[in-house]
């Protein structure tokens, strides 16, 4: 990360206006940097720089990717915090629907990511995607979901390899965190023991280990949950 900016500088955090995109903004915010924020309901968002937009949307994000950039002058970091799920089985998820998860989790990582990429080149920063433990083992019913999980994995691990030595790339795999990421799921999909279930600022502690890493050292991948985690391994 760029020497001269104060650790852990100007980090941008897609759904960064709830769950574990919240505790990124949070956590950054303590720690002395300056967080802004991209989500597609910033109405909650006071303390901080925030852009309304649907990270499915590239022309959109590139936008305001860039306009969220030049208030602060620069970004040394991105942490790719926005995500949604259609719970079901493949023939029963309307065809929209699943695609809509694909084109939030994964295209819309990916836009973010380009759309960043020369920013963070110039400070050397440096780019956390939000993966799942669901992009390491597949279950029933969430064909959507462990699709773009397994596409940001697999993006993630390529960027590293494309990027090395320019921006660092960590893959984060957070098992199921205490958010509102389930609320709107049918009794079926919902976690059935809430106390198994990581606190989203257990993860964002550990995206900020992860951008604290002295310039020449990589965190590639980390896999964090609860003690208790039943969708791993």
């Amino acid at each position: 990360m760029n020497t001269e900016t104060p650790w852990p500088g100007r980090v941008l955090v897609t759904g960064g206006a709830s769950g574990l995109g919240a505790a990124v903004v949070d956590a950054v915010l303590k720690a002395g940097g300056t967080p802004v924020v991209l989500d597609r309901d910033i109405s909650t968002v006071s303390a901080v720089k925030a852009f309304e937009v649907d990270v499915a949307d590239r022309l959109a994000v590139e936008q305001a990717v860039r306009e969220a950039a030049e208030s602060l002058g620069g970004l040394e970091a991105v942490v790719t915090a926005a995500g949604i799920d259609r719970c079901g089985k493949l023939a029963d998820v309307a065809a929209d629907e699943w695609e809509k998860v694909i084109g939030v989790n994964l295209l819309g990582t990916v836009s973010v990511v380009r759309a960043a990429l020369p920013y963070l080149v110039e400070s050397r920063g440096r780019v956390v995607t939000v993966a799942s433990t669901l992009g390491k083992r597949a279950v029933a019913d969430a064909t959507a979901y462990c699709a773009s999980k397994f596409g940001v994995v697999g993006f993630s691990h390529a960027l590293a390899a494309e990027t090395g030595g320019r921006i660092g790339v960590t893959t984060m795999i957070p098992g199921g965190m205490n958010t509102h990421f389930f609320d709107d799921r049918t009794e079926q999909y919902k976690p059935q023991d809430d106390s198994r279930l990581n606190s989203p600022g257990n993860v964002a502690q550990a995206i900020l280990f992860v951008l604290s890493q002295p310039p020449g050292c990589e965190v590639r991948e980390m896999l964090i949950c609860h003690a208790e985690e039943g969708s791993w391994p």
